[in-house]
């Protein structure tokens, strides 16, 4: 099913709160500052940077508090439009496995022309008319491999997630908020079949393992590191400071409150 013109291209001053990119994503941060994490490594993001979020990967994106206005652009590049856009112009592909979930690029004029040549066919919603938007994103696609031809690798692959190490998946990703069905399509697994390797790695439901092993990291958080609750529950994979604190308090019998107060009093 094709993208619409509102999903596939849009500027925008707000983050998704999705942690699972389910398509290959260009993103140009027009102004403001962000942090993006990948499981693997975190990169600061500032006015002018861009690359490319890598389908089925996880990744999250947090809005920096820098007093300025953030905006940025979203482009979507869906599998059916790069299987066309490959029978056409019939880029080389080689089978190289490119690892994390984000793609930092290097500047180019000819990105920043065209950010410029794209900004005057966005409408007062912040999306492109249906009409401009193939064309739009075969330009940028041209640009892009113009300037990095090993993108070709990442953008054309279009196959599934292969069956990996569950046990360094999870260690590694465990703080992202996305459902068990989630892990398991990027594991390569079904959902019984991760659950059933899960259990005989850990000895353990992958939901008490995620819930314990995000409570132990905020209690390393708060203890060594003397970072706030309220700044670390979201991104330890929880909805909501209430959940966060009472989970907490079921872990360890006390609340997360309870080891600030204990940690201002010892210093």
């Amino acid at each position: 099913m094709k993208e619409t013109a509102i999903s596939a291209c849009y500027v925008s001053p707000s983050l998704s709160t999705e942690q699972f990119v389910p398509n290959h994503t260009f993103m140009y941060l027009i102004s403001g500052t962000m942090l993006a994490y990948d499981g693997s490594k975190e990169y600061i993001i500032k006015a002018g940077d861009y690359g490319i979020a890598r389908r089925n990967h996880l990744a999250k994106y947090t809005k920096q508090p820098d007093n300025g206005v953030f905006k940025k652009i979203y482009i979507l590049f869906e599998q059916e439009f790069l299987k066309e856009f490959n029978d056409r112009y019939k880029f080389k592909v080689e089978n190289k496995k490119t690892v994390g979930g984000i793609v930092p690029l290097g500047k180019t004029v000819l990105v920043k022309n065209f950010i410029q040549s794209l900004i005057p066919y966005f409408n007062e919603q912040g999306t492109m008319d249906e009409q401009f938007l193939n064309v739009k994103r075969t330009e940028l696609l041209l640009v892009l491999l113009k300037a990095n031809p090993e993108l070709a690798n990442v953008l054309f692959d279009f196959s599934n997630p292969e069956k990996i190490d569950l046990e360094a998946f999870m260690n590694r990703n465990f703080k992202f908020n996305v459902s068990i069905e989630r892990f398991a399509y990027l594991t390569g697994r079904s959902l019984s079949a991760f659950k059933r390797d899960f259990e005989k790695i850990y000895n353990a439901t992958p939901s008490h393992w995620l819930v314990q092993k995000r409570l132990e990291e905020a209690y390393h958080l708060i203890d060594k590191k003397n970072k706030k609750p309220s700044d670390i529950y979201l991104d330890l994979g929880f909805e909501d400071l209430s959940h966060f604190s009472f989970a907490f308090k079921k872990l360890f019998g006390y609340p997360p409150t309870r080891l600030t107060e204990a940690k201002k009093t010892s210093s």
